[in-house]
């Protein structure tokens, strides 16, 4: 029995035939970024096709809510980490796949340009927006074919990344997360989110972590929106988090609780309550004193460890008061081990929300539920508020074998259940977006002695004399600006002082109006010896040695084409009438693919026909053709 008969029976003896000989499967090194819903039903696929080797990395571990879906793993393994338990589950489908696991960050350092160049192709199979943006820019400098994929709900997508050839995941706009004015959340909120936000970004973030104006849910563009809310007011609410901060210096005492709950629960509340005007409309919150609520407890008999436990269900005022003060008592305690492990020289060690951690979680759950109670809002259990504060959208396990099926299919396909037209669709590969700022771009490695290497060595050294560019430059890290003409202080500092290690990116933007080259991705990478002349060499590109001046050799940017205008028929373009554009026309019938990251397919399909030609009646609809396989071998 050959052992990829269902291979065959599933996609077919020539497509089969194609995954096989395109990829050479046993010499092909793979690696599977994500060990989730997803990673599970596809580790078990690429172990069954029979690649040679396959590395899988995963920082997560095992939770009771993942035995659902993810199929590989069992009650014994909770707390265990997925990739390791993904690699001794998965090696029995296959053992003569070399499997490698790594329970790591893949935006750790040892996961490099270099690391990635080593494997044949990626495939992505994760949950989050900044670590698929991250696999996405290392593939294209590491010029390594990516395979995309997400679900939401009963939907899903797959999508093919390959340099130069197709549009990568950072070419379409992605959807921003939601925000909240700062004033719904400080002082109006009506909505159990509310709560939760406040709780996860702001309570938690001031007291743990960092201050509450870096959270991307606390929006403060819309502090004054509402007239209700004046400057004056948004002062109080800063002298409010001023009050805070000094209450922090009790962390680890045992006032600590008392004093935190009644700040925030009492104090506060009561400063709110005397501002008659925001009230008039609307219920006036009701202050907790903390002393009240607490004599209460012995006498209901409620142990922490009973309420923990059942995280299903709605705790009460004096339950959800127990798990604050609880919650609270463990953050302080770990935070006080991080500061005295930390050798002085780093930055102030914080605690952030994680929804798989149980302190920062509980805290949360707490908070929030107190809150709602304040201002008459329905409470949430713990599980709910891990679903809201963690951004989870539901996952179905039906939807992630389909789309896990899909990804040896080496094209793009858009998985809509409730579509009019087809389960499975594929869409036409779209060509790179010459705007996009991660692709459509020149790319080099650059040698650097990071012992003396400064940021003027870059900008003057290498960019202007070596590759030409003139004044109007600028150069960014993740971070923010390093240098433009305005911005010139950092060009005495070294490049280590303003954060830039070995496999860093930088990026430098032409700023010139008339014809501006294409931004410039640098990829650092630090020299293990002295460099005897320069400090910085590049690894890729150069300038062009025959001339008396440098040329640069990064490609200028491509001046749009002018609008054609369309000839017009009895007053109507094209003898169509206003509003009939069949672009516009067939965008309004995408699919609910569309929520999948914002990524959605170019266009709606037309159906086929017997003719095979897929003409309809329907002028405003555009023909895609099935026929999209990429091939990823060279």
């Amino acid at each position: 029995m050959a052992r990829d008969q269902f291979n065959q029976k599933s996609l077919g003896i020539p497509l089969n035939t194609m995954v096989k000989e395109t990829d050479k499967s046993e010499q092909a090194r793979i690696l599977m970024v994500g060990a989730g819903g997803i990673g599970c039903e596809l580790l078990k696929n690429l172990v069954l096709v029979g690649f040679g080797e396959i590395h899988i990395v995963d920082l997560d571990t095992i939770d009771l809510s993942n035995l659902n879906r993810q199929f590989l793993f069992r009650h014994e393994h909770i707390k265990k980490s997925k990739a390791l338990v993904a690699k001794e589950a998965a090696h029995k489908f296959n053992p003569n796949v070399k499997l490698e696991a790594h329970h790591a960050n893949i935006k750790d350092r040892q996961f490099n340009v270099e690391w990635f160049k080593g494997f044949t192709m990626v495939f992505n199979a994760l949950d989050n927006l900044d670590a698929r943006r991250h696999v996405n820019k290392m593939c294209l400098a590491a010029e390594v074919p990516l395979i995309e994929s997400g679900t939401t709900g009963f939907n899903g997508q797959v999508q093919v990344i390959k340099k130069g050839q197709t549009a990568c995941y950072d070419c379409t706009t992605k959807e921003t997360p939601k925000s909240f004015p700062v004033c719904t959340i400080r002082s109006t909120p009506s909505q159990p989110i509310h709560c939760i936000v406040w709780g996860k970004s702001y309570l938690l973030s001031e007291i743990f972590g960092a201050s509450e104006d870096e959270s991307p849910e606390m929006d403060h563009s819309k502090d004054t929106e509402n007239g209700m809310y004046s400057s004056k007011e948004i002062e109080k609410l800063r002298q409010e988090a001023q009050a805070l901060k000094q209450i922090k210096e009790a962390i680890g005492s045992d006032t600590f609780p008392q004093l935190l709950f009644n700040k925030v629960y009492k104090d506060d509340i009561t400063r709110l309550r005397s501002m008659e005007e925001m009230w008039k409309t609307r219920r006036p919150p009701g202050p907790l004193d903390y002393e009240t609520i607490i004599k209460e407890v012995p006498e209901i008999g409620m142990s922490k460890e009973r309420i923990l436990k059942d995280g299903q269900r709605i705790w009460n005022l004096q339950e959800n008061t127990i798990v604050f003060k609880d919650s609270l008592e463990r953050l302080s305690a770990r935070l006080q081990t991080m500061k005295s492990s930390s050798n002085g020289s780093s930055a102030e060690p914080i605690i952030t929300f994680d929804k798989d951690d149980d302190d920062t979680l509980d805290f949360v759950t707490a908070s929030a539920n107190l809150r709602s109670i304040i201002f008459g809002i329905e409470t949430k259990s713990r599980f709910d508020i891990k679903q809201m504060a963690g951004n989870i959208i539901p996952a179905i396990a039906t939807t992630n074998a389909i789309v896990a099926d899909l990804f040896l299919t080496y094209i793009q396909v858009f998985l809509s259940p409730f579509a009019p037209e087809r389960l499975l669709a594929s869409d036409r590969i779209r060509a790179p977006n010459p705007d996009c700022e991660v692709c459509s771009v020149a790319q080099t490695r650059l040698l650097v002695d990071m012992s003396r290497a400064t940021l003027n060595d870059l900008v003057e050294d290498f960019l202007r004399m070596e590759l030409g560019y003139g004044d109007e430059l600028s150069v960014k890290n993740e971070v923010g600006l390093l240098y433009d003409p305005e911005e010139t202080e950092n060009l005495s500092k070294k490049l280590s002082e303003l954060g830039i290690k070995s496999d860093s990116f930088l990026t430098v933007t032409d700023e010139d109006e008339d014809n501006p080259r294409v931004n410039l991705v640098l990829n650092v990478r630090e020299s293990s010896t002295e460099l005897d002349d320069k400090p910085i060499k590049g690894l890729d590109i150069s300038a062009s040695s025959e001339a008396e001046l440098p040329t640069s050799p990064i490609p200028r940017r491509k001046k749009p084409a002018p609008p054609v205008q369309p000839a017009l028929t009895n007053g109507h373009a094209n003898g169509k009438k206003e509003g009939s554009d069949p672009i516009s026309s067939a965008a309004k019938k995408r699919t609910a693919s569309e929520a999948l990251d914002g990524d959605s397919p170019d266009a709606t399909r037309k159906k086929h026909q017997p003719n095979g030609q897929g003409t309809t009646e329907n002028d405003d609809l555009i023909i895609i053709e099935d026929d999209g396989a990429i091939l990823i071998d060279d």
